[in-house]
């Protein structure tokens, strides 16, 4: 038994208790009614906003139609008091016989109770953790994932149909800086010496075992072969050998996901460029020049012609770049196509 819901269906009741005797009119809507509990524990065990969203309504002062509920409320077997607080809350306090009924119920009804089907079966889709895959978790993404699995399993308890997705985000310059962080920890694993990481690469020694995998399972292919050779595939080898270290440690903390998307998949399949084509078709993109963003002097900032989505249409700040410099798409386009 939900008891909020049990004792909405009671002051239900006794409005229209109170509608049949003339108190009130007949036909008020309840939708904005809240039965809920009291922000202060002190004032009792549940509350209610009824005489204040039905006052307008009925043409009374919500104080006189709080008295009037709390006194037909008193009465109720299960309630101790019914007392009228600020302009017209109700504030319930229920008796113990109740709570010691109650707990007979929650015993019966075991992990199941508070279940629900509020939820109907819609599909919810929960993102959560999502951690870039250039490093393993840290513990402000543990705490994520905990919070997130958590809001996940709520909303199955109340219902809903919920896939747990983790968006990768293995695609841009960082997947390029990793990549060419593991070529250096191949080559060391190689024999070549590595005195000191070079600026602008990741230099986390979980970035060691990579190398030694890829030293086994490529040898000396790649040790002195130009980029444009091996980037690809050491991109794809390292955001794998990444995943599968985030995917342990999630396991460690219980939470698993239905889905991992691969934002590269994106581009890879033209999504992002098929996204921003039906967009302009619908006028909602064009060349423009941005103002410079907050904090920045002309010095450090150069106008220039961008392809623009119409942001501000829809309630943005400002309109928002879809490609940069060298062509390449932004977050943001990636963001378009994905959802």
């Amino acid at each position: 038994m939900n008891i909020f819901r049990h004792f909405r269906a009671v002051i239900a009741d006794a409005l229209a208790a109170m509608a049949r005797d003339g108190v009130l009119p007949d036909g008020l809507a309840l939708d904005a009614m809240t039965v809920e509990p009291p922000r202060d524990p002190a004032h009792g065990d549940i509350a209610t906003n009824a005489a204040l969203v039905l006052a307008k309504p009925a043409r009374q002062a919500p104080k006189a139609i709080a008295e009037s509920l709390a006194k037909a409320l008193a009465r109720h077997e299960a309630i101790e008091t019914a007392e009228v607080a600020g302009p017209g809350f109700v504030n319930l306090r229920l008796k113990a016989a109740f709570w010691r009924a109650h707990v007979w119920t929650v015993l019966a009804h075991g992990a199941a109770y508070g279940r629900s089907s509020d939820g109907a079966g819609i599909s919810v889709n929960v993102e959560y953790v999502s951690a870039n895959p250039t490093g393993p978790l840290h513990m402000g993404h543990c705490r994520g994932s905990v919070v997130g699995d958590a809001l996940a399993r709520l909303l199955e308890f109340a219902g809903y149909r919920v896939t747990r997705e983790y968006y990768i985000n293995d695609a841009g310059a960082q997947i390029d800086t990793l990549a060419r962080s593991a070529h250096l920890r191949y080559r060391q694993a190689l024999g070549e010496s590595v005195a000191e990481i070079p600026e602008g690469l990741y230099p986390g020694d979980y970035l060691i075992p990579v190398g030694q995998a890829l030293a086994a399972k490529f040898a000396d292919s790649y040790t002195r072969a130009p980029e444009a050779e091996w980037l690809g595939l050491f991109k794809r080898e390292t955001v794998a050998a990444m995943m599968d270290l985030i995917r342990a440690d999630l396991a460690l903390l219980g939470v698993h996901h239905d889905v991992f998307f691969s934002e590269q998949s994106l581009h890879a399949d033209g999504r992002i460029g098929e996204t921003i084509a039906a967009l302009e078709r619908q006028g909602l993109i064009y060349e423009g020049v941005l103002a410079p963003p907050k904090g920045k002097t002309p010095e450090d900032w150069e106008p220039r012609p961008q392809r623009l989505f119409k942001a501000t249409a829809f309630g943005d700040d400002t309109d928002r770049p879809l490609q940069k410099s060298d062509g390449a798409f932004t977050y943001f386009a990636a963001d378009i196509a994905y959802h």
